[in-house]
């Protein structure tokens, strides 16, 4: 499912017209990214919660010349599914 899709279903699943599901999701996409930013966690319970981790610096190697190479630290985004979400799956 893509955003298109998912702001349909979205407009669909609360009787919102589609400007209306995009802008909700919109913001929805801005405030987590804001939060995650900085520094915090988004939990959603039952969901799953959306947090920033550290990727530690490490070696890696040029797939086309062969070459080690040095690759930074860095932050990424990471999510865990919440109890409910991982049962409605089953």
């Amino acid at each position: 499912m893509n955003k298109t899709e998912l702001i349909n279903k979205v407009s669909e699943k609360s009787g919102l017209a589609k400007k209306d599901a995009e802008k909700a999701l919109n913001a929805f996409i801005e405030a987590v990214t804001e939060s995650l930013k900085s520094g915090n966690s988004v939990q959603l319970v039952g969901f799953g919660s959306f947090q920033v981790k550290q990727r530690a610096a490490r070696e890696g190697r040029h797939p086309q010349t062969g070459k080690t190479i040095k690759i930074a630290a860095s932050n990424i985004p990471s999510f865990k599914a919440g109890k409910t979400l991982k049962e409605s799956l089953k």
